[in-house]
């Protein structure tokens, strides 16, 4: 490696690192909440027994997980201007992916809600339980475990994908990235240097998924016995 290669890499790290913190971390934590409760939301609507929000929800599913990301990127940033709708890059790439996101996950939630035993539920209700109080203090936690493992990988997956933002113009690190291999002429080093950046990141985030999976692991499970499931309902 040149000494001229290696100063450049060197003095990009603290750039990347800057971009990093300041721009891919806050997107990332912003488009994953904002997924969570989406997805909650849509998991819900098609668990409950109402055809018409239930057919909604699997529409908007079946739309945003059938069509790429980039694409509803670029409608979103570079379309909605053509019907007056005009959005920054930052926002705009909150909404697209927030969108994308949820469509995904709403299924990991869903199908965790339909794993909990019908047995949990009954016993909700013979307690005295309303149904949103069941969904609420008995299903949803037991769902939340089981969800987790896959939840949290959706987070690793998003904190690479934000990578896209940087099409639609948001500065964050592999923008950043960019600009300064565009000034120096050295894409290969630079671009190896923000993927091990990505590397590391992700490397933290998939430790703080062993570490929180132990902890769950853990618990112990809601019992169907009447009396036990009250006791753990009351203390939610």
């Amino acid at each position: 490696m040149s000494e001229r290669l290696w100063g450049i890499l060197v003095s990009s790290l603290p750039q990347l690192v800057e971009y990093c913190i300041k721009v891919t971390i806050p997107l990332t934590a912003c488009i994953y909440l904002l997924s969570l409760a989406l997805a909650l939301v849509l998991a819900l609507l098609q668990v409950q027994r109402v055809p018409v929000l239930r057919q909604l929800a699997r529409v908007y599913v079946w739309v945003f997980r059938g069509t790429p990301l980039i694409v509803q990127l670029y409608i979103i940033f570079f379309g909605l201007p053509s019907l007056g709708i005009v959005l920054n890059a930052f926002p705009a790439a909150v909404i697209a992916f927030s969108l994308n996101y949820a469509a995904y996950m709403s299924e990991t939630v869903r199908a965790a809600i339909l794993a909990v035993p019908e047995g949990q539920t009954e016993a909700g209700y013979m307690i005295g339980l309303s149904s949103g109080q069941v969904m609420r203090r008995i299903v949803l936690p037991q769902a939340a475990r089981v969800a987790f493992p896959t939840l949290f990988g959706s987070l690793i997956g998003l904190t690479k994908d934000s990578s896209l933002a940087a099409s639609i113009t948001v500065v964050e690190m592999f923008k950043t990235a960019q600009q300064i291999a565009a000034r120096t002429f050295e894409p290969f080093a630079l671009y190896c240097e923000v993927a091990l950046v990505y590397l590391a990141l992700n490397t933290i985030l998939t430790l703080l998924q062993s570490f929180l999976e132990k902890k769950l692991a853990w618990q112990h499970p809601v019992k169907t016995n009447k009396k036990e499931l009250a006791v753990y309902a009351q203390n939610q």
